[in-house]
């Protein structure tokens, strides 16, 4: 039923305007739509992401949304790293953490925090 539709991260924020200045200026997404002054639409790539503001920011303790970035992984942990994005360092079964991304076979993926706590997270596929 669904299989064939687009869907879209949403990320809970205590404060628009410092989620903004992170998701715009550190992140690098366009925004393409808003809602008043609590809730602001960002493409990613062919897709979309939705920041709004919300009492219960920052209680998700999962991963919120992810990045595929192929090839670009390296490059991009080093220029988020020169942002000021601190990485998040996990012990995980399978797993083999160098500097900032965990490897597991060919596959390898970088965690990261916005302003309020949100875990993103970049992956190579």
């Amino acid at each position: 039923m669904l299989s064939n539709k687009n869907a879209l991260a949403n990320i809970a924020v205590k404060n628009l305007e410092i989620s903004r200045k992170f998701y715009e200026t550190i992140l690098g997404l366009e925004v393409i739509g808003s809602v008043g002054e609590e809730v602001v639409v960002y493409r990613c790539g062919n897709a979309a992401m939705i920041v709004y503001q919300s009492q219960y920011a920052g209680t998700n303790k999962a991963t919120s949304a992810t990045w595929v970035v192929g090839e670009d992984m390296d490059v991009l942990v080093k220029e988020l790293k020169s942002k000021g994005v601190q990485f998040e360092h996990y012990d995980m079964p399978n797993t083999t953490l160098k500097g900032d991304i965990h490897f597991d076979g060919d596959m390898k993926v970088a965690w990261f925090k916005d302003p309020d706590g949100n875990i993103l997270n970049i992956i190579n596929k």
